[in-house]
């Protein structure tokens, strides 16, 4: 895959800015584990959703959090003390957890833009990343990350937790076997009520909190009162929006039903900031449609559709997130909240065995563990996160720019669009000019 070389040279000289013992950690391959032995795992990011992952690792039989890190020394201090982890543990740089050999894997949940950079610097220091959605803040370094694992022999598990649910498995499983038929497109929704971030304000940021670290390898911008701890995600700079936030669950169920297993070739979208009325960036409205030509013959053509409204509680099928594949013999609801319909043609409801329950959570952090140990296959390595999640980011593109896309699927670029292109990357800067805390 072609690269733009300012920002694929401008990401790696920040990847091996950051680690100051590179001839050590750099280039490392994992250290293969046995199904008994213990795993040791850093935990790099302590919101609550960190809290929540780290606590299902701890679940897992012979599992060991050895470290918490974060760059808010109150998340810090209160993850640690939740999470039983000794304080000389709890460390501010992510780079001490690196360089420690004995860490076999670590679980990213810091916000989006440090997503694909710390699973990159975790896969050249020989670790194997579970790391939380979205995989990427932008397409290029998505692609960074699954060229990262392969180089690596590094495991990498996307946070997408419906690849490990009971439910999701069986019904994709029928899916295939060809109970609605040849399926031709899928429709997927993230509709709910999301109240606005406000307008903020730039100030100094708070005592505690270590705001250039928290940028990170993104550019500086200035602190701002909505930008830090859960707004950061209606905001281009750090996050992908609520597509890329709660959408790419849905978008990535609606792919692996729909069984492809490529890049789409065109995108096209609309929608906008239909109702909030604060700083957001990200549209709260939006309807984006991918195609997937196949070989471009009858029966080789796939749509997949996305739909986000988020200032309603009205939602098909009475669930806030689901999916509908439409096939030549019939249809399926799927939904990660637990439900299941098929119909057959003439919309007889089909009755069928699968289990009912919810996006497994703990299924997805065992199945991470267990492939470490050898004994499972990854069930959303990166290459499948990556792939979800560029959605997100061409649907965005479409929706910012107002205009449909042409997507070049080998080469990971949009065509005939420079100004669409360029929002495929973004430009890095070296954060860590000073060494490392004591």
């Amino acid at each position: 895959m072609k690269q733009g070389t300012t920002d694929r040279r401008g990401f790696v000289r920040m990847a091996s800015a950051g680690l100051a013992t590179a001839s050590l950690a750099a280039r490392a391959s994992a250290a293969a584990k046995g199904p008994n032995d213990k795993l040791i795992v850093g935990l790099i990011g302590c919101g609550e959703r960190g809290t929540h992952d780290a606590k299902l690792f701890q679940s897992v039989p012979n599992v060991e959090l050895a470290y918490v890190c974060d760059v808010d020394q109150a998340r810090l201090q209160a993850a640690a003390k939740n999470l039983g982890v000794e304080g000389h543990r709890a460390v501010a740089d992510l780079r001490r957890i690196l360089d420690d050999k004995s860490v076999d894997a670590v679980l990213v949940t810091t916000p989006d833009h440090w997503h694909s950079p710390a699973a990159i610097l975790a896969c050249d220091a020989g670790k194997h990343v579970y790391v939380e959605k979205p995989i990427s803040h932008n397409l290029r370094e998505g692609r960074l990350l699954v060229e990262a694992s392969a180089r690596h022999g590094t495991l990498v598990q996307h946070g997408t937790q419906c690849r490990s649910t009971p439910m999701m498995i069986e019904a994709v499983k029928l899916l295939r076997e060809g109970i609605i038929g040849d399926v031709l497109v899928a429709k997927c929704w993230n509709i709910q009520r999301r109240g606005s971030i406000g307008r903020g304000q730039d100030t100094d940021p708070p005592a505690g909190l270590d705001y250039d670290n928290w940028v990170g390898p993104a550019t500086m911008i200035p602190y701002r009162t909505n930008r830090v701890h859960h707004r950061w995600t209606m905001w281009y700079h750090f996050g992908a929006g609520d597509m890329g936030n709660d959408g790419v669950h849905d978008i990535d169920y609606a792919r692996w039903g729909l069984g492809v297993e490529t890049q789409p070739t065109s995108v096209s979208a609309s929608g906008g900031k239909f109702v909030l009325d604060g700083d957001e960036e990200f549209p709260d409205t939006q309807q984006v449609t991918f195609e997937y030509p196949g070989g471009g013959k009858p029966g080789a053509r796939r749509l997949l559709i996305y739909e986000q409204r988020l200032w309603t509680t009205n939602y098909p099928h009475q669930c806030d997130s689901g999916a509908e594949f439409y096939g030549t013999k019939g249809q399926m609801f799927l939904s990660r909240r637990g439900k299941l319909e098929v119909l057959g043609e003439r919309n007889a409801p089909i009755d069928v065995a699968a289990p009912r329950g919810p996006q497994d959570d703990a299924a997805h952090v065992a199945n991470f563990c267990a492939a470490i140990r050898g004994g499972a296959k990854l069930n959303a390595d990166a290459l499948t996160g990556h792939l979800s999640t560029s959605l997100c980011h061409l649907g965005n593109i479409a929706t910012r720019l107002g205009r449909s896309l042409r997507f070049d699927p080998q080469m990971e670029q949009i065509v005939g669009d420079p100004e669409a292109d360029a929002l495929l990357r973004r430009e890095y800067r070296e954060h860590w000019g000073k060494p490392r805390e004591a």
